[in-house]
């Protein structure tokens, strides 16, 4: 090569290794961040304060979420059913296990960070040809004292160690134990969510028992009234058509009872069901006191406290952070790797000669520095999944948090229109009960037909009916702000 020659593949070198310089940053860029991520963060997209008037004795900032179910519900049967619940619902139970599989998953992230420490035994016997180098030596050596050259035997300990430099396995730990924490808030939810359920039931079931009440007072009632125009139809004082028409009336009465006896039937399984065990025994329950239950007006406190109160609101807070830290694992999957290994023991091709130091004493140490190449794609893949991903969680907080809101909302303006609903009804049934005196009376002496008879008994029967339910509606309103705001898992 002459020097014109060697001159011109330097100044090649030198200009290649220049623009490479110039590169060097733009390719660091482009190689580790092939593609800028917006991270999305979370806003709190709901007002500061609810259109709640505050309750005498309690500062805004106050929140019945904070008070125990045990002191929320004062009934000692329904403690007692939330109770049995807690300790033998199978849904429940299959949460818990949940739970352990996620911290099951935290230690194993854990000990993937963790160096690889292992203790290894070995033998080989290698037996090379005798027209190789290796055979011709192996027939040398057999001549003297060691007549097994070829047999080796192997013993020591050996580590094994991926450094974590991006923190790329910490951050999968981290990830794995805020899941945990998610499931733990599962927990919570379902606790919040079992309580309420069991309440409502168990008030819908004194409710249908009320109902019955009423139901076979009105029988009884009917029952009269049925009698009386079958004995005016035999004095001529009335026709076959009103007999047919009271009689009407009672049967259809008798068949709501039996639907509503099928209803309390269902409800007492109900409850069964989710405290987890049959009875054949019946719910207890003291289903007179229903009508008279006292329904208090609740503490909202602020919307912020829902942040702390109300667990699915945790579970998805603990999501996006588990979710951004997956993210940030898997990106570092494209940044260089740092492995080391190393390892000692005894080595020897005799048993005789195993552990004779220092001639049989092993050790070896080796750093692996590597970087991905071909399978990048498959990496970025997981990269732009693991960012899809971190943004739905962000959505699904935003909407979590925005419902909560929203059954705060409708849970509170619910109780207050089922209050003036009560009292609107309650005043309705009383007027029908005068009513029916009055219609009795004047039928008696021929002043209004059985007709008018009928109505007024079908009007105070539906009213009384319609009572209970509104009733039912304002008890299980309280229940359910109770939930919205984020009790019933203390």
């Amino acid at each position: 090569m002459s020097g014109m020659d060697r001159k011109k593949i330097v100044s090649l070198l030198t200009l290649i290794a220049f623009m490479g310089d110039l590169q060097a940053p733009v390719f660091a860029r482009s190689f580790f961040h092939p593609f800028s991520l917006s991270e999305k963060k979370a806003i709190f997209n709901v007002p500061k304060t609810y259109d709640t008037p505050v309750l005498k004795g309690s500062v805004e900032s106050d929140s019945a979420a904070a008070i125990s179910w045990r002191q929320f519900f004062s009934d000692s049967d329904l403690v007692f059913l939330i109770e049995t619940a807690l300790a033998n619902n199978q849904e429940f139970n299959i949460t818990i296990q949940d739970i352990e599989i996620a911290a099951s998953e935290v230690k194993e992230k854990q000990g993937e960070y963790l160096p690889k420490v292992g203790l290894g035994f070995g033998a080989s016997y290698i037996h090379p040809s005798e027209n190789t180098t290796e055979g011709v030596l192996d027939k040398i050596t057999q001549r003297s004292f060691y007549r097994y050259p070829d047999f080796n035997l192997n013993l020591g300990p050996s580590l094994s160690w991926e450094v974590d430099i991006w923190r790329r396995l910490r951050n999968a730990k981290e990830a794995a134990r805020l899941r945990m924490v998610a499931e733990y808030e599962v927990r919570n939810f379902l606790i919040s969510r079992l309580v309420t359920e069991i309440a409502r039931n168990y008030y819908e079931l004194m409710a249908l028992d009320t109902s019955l009440k009423i139901l076979d007072a009105n029988i009884g009632i009917q029952e009269a009234a049925f009698l009386k125009m079958q004995t005016l139809k035999r004095y001529a004082k009335a026709n076959q058509l009103g007999v047919n028409r009271f009689e009407a009336q009672l049967n259809k009465t008798k068949s709501q009872r039996f639907q509503t006896s099928q209803s309390i039937v269902e409800k007492e399984n109900r409850l069964k069901f989710l405290t987890g065990i049959y009875d054949e025994r019946p719910i207890a329950r003291h289903s007179d006191q229903f009508m008279t239950l006292p329904v208090h007006e609740l503490q909202t406190g602020v919307p912020t406290q829902l942040l702390e109160n109300r667990a699915d609101i945790r579970q998805a807070e603990a999501a996006i952070k588990a979710a951004k830290l997956d993210l940030k694992s898997v990106k570092a999957q494209l940044y260089p790797n740092l492995t080391i290994q190393a390892g000692t023991g005894f080595s020897g091709f005799s048993p005789a000669l195993f552990f004779k130091t220092p001639s049989s004493l092993l050790y070896n140490a080796m750093g692996n520095f590597t970087m991905p190449l071909i399978n990048r794609k498959a990496i970025l893949a997981r990269i732009q999944i693991a960012d899809a991903y971190q943004t739905q969680t962000v959505l699904t907080y935003e909407q979590t948090l925005l419902k909560a809101y929203t059954d705060v909302l409708n849970q509170v303006s619910n109780i207050r229109n089922m209050q003036q609903a009560f009292d609107r009804k309650k005043r309705e049934v009383v007027l029908l009960e005068e009513s029916i005196g009055t219609a009795n009376m004047l039928f008696k002496y021929a002043k209004a037909t059985y007709v008018e008879v009928l109505l007024v008994q079908e009007e105070k029967l539906n009213a009384e009916r319609e009572l209970v339910e509104v009733k039912m509606n304002l008890v299980g309103s309280r229940v359910e702000l109770y939930r919205a705001l984020g009790g019933g898992w203390r």
